[in-house]
């Protein structure tokens, strides 16, 4: 770091802030806190594609796109005289400081599981100080995708021991196989709409605490899958168009064997 990039930052939030000024961008000038929300997770998103893609200009250029966000909301809380940048800047220099006790105190760690038990204890603590919820799914932000909240929420309870042991997948694939009996058992006596989907739900989220115990993340195996899927039904489309017929010729099956001549390619 050096001066050089202090004075890039500093231009970036001028430039923010002339685009917020009466005479600036009209479609800048519209945006509030709660519009912005769906930019967010979108350059959130754009940013892991351009990771998994080994992209390296399209990384910088979405870690700029989601830094932006940020710069956003601090511009338009000044306006209100709520906060500024250099608040954010310091709330986060603090809090890592704070919670690396190994690093900048006397705390001594045998590991990552160490550091990480740690982290979880100081944020807990900090939420006593602001008399906040202290309980250990407090930190687990509803507003993220159902199967990551899932993965997150069994893992603080697993970090107090409320889990099946480390190691062993077998109790765990026991319980997806409960829930989805429970869920095949529902279907077939023509259960309320509302109780299929809270048993599909139990499903889902033994599958999402059974991605934990592999140590797969969820989200990012269930992409990984919709990846896959689209690459060979786009083979299948493909097929479809060179044969110059409609969807409707095709029989399941003939659509079928494209679907395995893809799946063979993939494979290669």
């Amino acid at each position: 770091m050096n001066q050089a990039a202090g004075d890039k930052f500093i231009k970036l939030v001028e430039v923010m802030k002339r685009l917020r000024a009466p005479d600036g961008c009209p479609w800048d000038r519209e945006q509030d806190f709660l519009s912005l929300r769906r930019y967010i997770i979108e350059e959130a998103y754009e940013l892991i594609e351009a990771i998994e893609n080994n992209n390296r200009d399209n990384i910088c250029e979405e870690c700029g796109d989601l830094m932006l966000q940020a710069v956003f909301i601090s511009c338009m809380a000044e306006e209100l005289g709520e906060f500024d940048i250099c608040a954010v800047l310091d709330h986060l220099t603090e809090k890592l400081i704070r919670r690396h006790p190994h690093v900048f105190g006397d705390t001594e760690v045998n590991g990552s599981e160490d550091v990480l038990r740690n982290w979880e204890q100081i944020k807990v603590g900090e939420r006593q100080k602001k008399k906040e919820d202290s309980s250990l799914l407090a930190g687990v932000p509803r507003g993220i995708p159902g199967l990551l909240r899932a993965y997150r929420i069994q893992e603080r309870a697993g970090k107090v021991g409320f889990d099946w042991p480390k190691g062993d997948p077998a109790p765990v694939l026991a319980k997806v196989d409960e829930e989805l009996s429970e869920l095949k058992e529902n279907i077939n006596n023509n259960a309320e709409k509302e109780d299929i989907e809270e048993e599909l739900g139990d499903l889902l989220f033994a599958v999402a605490n059974l991605s934990r115990h592999l140590k797969a993340d969820p989200e990012i195996t269930l992409h990984k899958a919709c990846v896959k899927f689209t690459e060979r039904f786009r083979f299948v489309e493909k097929e479809v168009q060179q044969s110059g017929k409609a969807w409707a010729d095709f029989t399941l099956d003939e659509l079928d064997g494209f679907w395995e001549k893809a799946k063979k390619l993939q494979t290669k």
